[in-house]
């Protein structure tokens, strides 16, 4: 019997305020170096998507959220290659303890506000496509798979 088919589960944390979202410039990473992204990450194993975007939001930018405060913006199914695709789950945070500020400058070159409307150029597809989903109140969305990626 073929194994069951098993995703990477990734969150992404809109940090919201007077209009703008917080994006973080990648560095020395090695994917999407000089390119915007929200925080974000992966969820570790046992741990609950409100959490674990919590988690990630501190990690990166040193803020805390109350899980429990989070509502969910969008969920973007994203094919990065054949064969390797991962479900991000896009949180909407409106309050938050503390001010954004850049906690791992070995991965992040600035931190960066910006109006998700007019997203920067530079701004990588996958969460550019979570974050239009949420501003266009579409509760799913699609990246990487061609033909297919129109969902109402």
């Amino acid at each position: 019997m073929p194994e069951r088919y098993r995703s990477i589960v990734d969150v992404h944390v809109i940090l919201h305020r007077d209009g703008e979202i917080l994006l973080l410039e990648r560095q020395g990473t090695g994917y999407c170096d000089r390119m915007l992204h929200l925080p974000s990450g992966h969820l570790e194993e046992g741990e609950p998507v409100p959490h674990g975007a919590a988690r990630e939001a501190r990690e990166e930018t040193g803020v805390l959220i109350d899980p429990g405060t989070l509502t969910l913006a969008a969920v973007v199914h994203h094919r990065q290659s054949p064969g390797h695709a991962r479900v991000g789950m896009f949180l909407l945070a409106e309050t938050w303890t503390g001010e954004p500020v850049n906690t791992e400058p070995h991965k992040c070159g600035k931190l960066q506000w910006a109006d998700p409307h007019l997203l920067p150029s530079n701004t990588i597809d996958y969460p550019a496509v979570g974050i239009r989903a949420w501003l266009e109140q579409r509760p799913l969305a699609l990246h990487g798979w061609g033909s297919t990626e129109t969902v109402r």
